[in-house]
């Protein structure tokens, strides 16, 4: 079984999904918002933490807030289910699952980001 992808995350990654979810009239609360993550020595990879945010906040402030606090908890609680969603629904029940049903979860999370990720 192949390992889950690790994405790449640049700022210019965030900055196109803030402008993607986000009106014009928005996007200085928005990237104010985004800018509370990382502030810590302790907050891991913020610009991949700040799109799983994004992904997760659907373009809703009061979601996008409810995203970056629990990242400043633990940054897992939003990367996962952004990235590996697939994978996070099936919980404990994944270590019953077959290898080649484990893959396919892998592969189709995977794409999924990509997709979200170039448009």
């Amino acid at each position: 079984m192949t390992a889950q992808p690790h994405p790449n995350v640049t700022r210019a990654d965030v900055g196109r999904g803030v402008r993607r979810d986000f009106p014009s009239d928005q996007i200085g609360k928005v990237m104010a918002m985004l800018g509370e993550y990382g502030t810590e020595s302790w907050h891991s990879e913020p610009d991949r933490v700040r799109l799983a945010a994004l992904k997760l906040a659907a373009g809703s402030l009061e979601r996008l807030r409810y995203e970056i606090e629990g990242a400043k908890c633990d940054y897992r609680d939003v990367v996962g289910p952004a990235e590996v969603p697939g994978y996070c629904r099936r919980g404990s029940r994944v270590k019953g699952l077959s290898p080649g049903e484990k893959q396919r979860i892998i592969d189709a999370d995977w794409k999924q980001y990509q997709d979200r990720l170039t448009r």
